[in-house]
């Protein structure tokens, strides 16, 4: 497993990131909240520079942030989590809510039915970085912290067949995830987003005790859509705790 350590001596966020994506997205809200927070971002199991696995269960990345706080020898820490990473966030609080202090879930619902297969059709390799990013055509603008060069040329730091799996893995009804603790948390949606609906987004908010709605006019991906709004939120709630 690899993952960015923002350092200083501050409480600690462990950010998780969602599918496609790697913890480096988590940079510039690492760089506004220092030094009051410790940022730490991983790369969660097949994205960025963690390894590939045969295993994308919802405990498989659970295990994975419990075994990363382990690792640094943290007991608490306020968990951030976009997309996958938000359901891995409010399922490890549901596991183990005596490691998680408060919960901040960017876009992500708890009635999930998504179908990731649109990205087996994006080039595995190519010559140039340019004819990549070309190839990826619309889909290039969200994946550009994945583009890697290989021995082979261009391609993406993950592979298309991974995502398809643990897309599938997450499949489900995770209402009683949601409802398992009464931490802190503030839900963040977009109001153009395509996976969060303003129904959900407003009902996960009024059945769960301590949590508060954040709407920000953005599609899915609302920390780089609106970097700022997302940071002033975001400092607001940590600010509250």
């Amino acid at each position: 497993m690899s993952f960015l350590d923002f350092g200083g001596s501050g409480r600690v966020l462990l950010a998780l990131h969602g599918h496609f994506d790697e913890g480096r997205t988590f940079t510039r809200l690492a760089e506004e909240l220092t030094p009051d927070w410790r940022v730490i971002a991983l790369d969660q199991r097949g994205h960025g520079f963690s390894d590939r696995t045969a295993d994308y269960s919802r405990g498989g990345y659970v295990d994975d942030a419990v075994r990363l706080l382990d690792h640094l020898g943290v007991g608490r820490a306020v968990v951030l989590g976009h997309s996958l990473g938000g359901v891995n966030a409010y399922q490890l609080a549901a596991r183990e809510p005596h490691r998680v202090e408060a919960l901040i879930i960017e876009d992500i619902g708890v009635e999930l039915d998504h179908d990731l297969s649109f990205s087996l059709a994006w080039p595995r390799r190519a010559a140039t970085r340019s004819g990549l990013i070309e190839g990826l055509g619309d889909s290039a603008r969200y994946l550009m912290g994945a583009v890697r060069e290989f021995p082979d040329g261009w391609g993406l730091a993950f592979s298309p067949e991974d995502m398809v799996r643990s897309g599938r893995q997450q499949v489900g009804d995770y209402w009683s995830d949601w409802l398992a603790t009464d931490c802190p948390a503030l839900l963040i949606q977009g109001t153009k987003s395509d996976i969060l609906g303003s129904g959900e987004a407003k009902a996960m908010a009024q059945r769960r005790p301590g949590t508060r709605l954040a709407e920000l006019t953005t599609g899915h991906t609302v920390h780089a859509t609106d970097p700022a709004g997302f940071i002033d939120v975001v400092r607001e709630f940590l600010e509250s705790l």
